[in-house]
């Protein structure tokens, strides 16, 4: 009887030493992939921060672009305006010394013309001007937009 009570207590210290190896080695299994999963966490979590600081630098760099345009644009009509208001007193000036009407008609019709050509020129440059600037503007983010996308499909799959 006692050699049966030996191989019982034998049996059950055999299996609980089988379920403790195997509950280590669970917990260790799951110690492995925790750490895995948190270094991969972690690596993507450096990634977007690299990702988003590379985006900001982008903006900054976009908005720089646009404020420079502004500026342009804005130094642009301001000697426009200039130009235009001193034509204006020359040719108040000149309409002043006219001595027919015929002349008077003459004057103001090519200041007219002038000014109307003037304006067109203006309008063509401060156009062309702005689509430089947009473009200028949007190289960077599209550049961004196309990297973030590249980046965040690659995550994905």
């Amino acid at each position: 009887m006692s050699d049966q009570i030996a191989a019982v207590t034998k049996s059950v210290e055999d299996a609980i030493a089988t379920a403790k190896q195997n509950l280590e080695g669970l917990a260790k299994a799951q110690q492995e992939q925790i750490e895995k999963a948190s270094a991969k966490v972690l690596k993507s979590y450096d990634e977007l921060t690299v990702l988003t600081k590379e985006n900001v630098d982008a903006l900054v760099k976009s908005g720089t672009v646009v404020a420079k345009g502004a500026e342009e644009a804005g130094k642009q009509v301001a000697a426009f305006t200039q130009s235009s208001l001193e034509k204006s007193v020359s040719n108040a000036k000149a309409l002043l010394a006219v001595k027919t009407i015929q002349e008077l008609v003459e004057l103001q019709k090519a200041y007219t013309k002038a000014s109307l050509d003037a304006f067109v020129s203006e309008s063509t440059k401060l156009q062309e001007l702005t689509v430089k600037v947009a473009n200028e503007a949007l190289a960077p983010l599209n550049a961004r937009v196309n990297a973030t996308v590249e980046v965040l499909s690659k995550k994905v799959a």
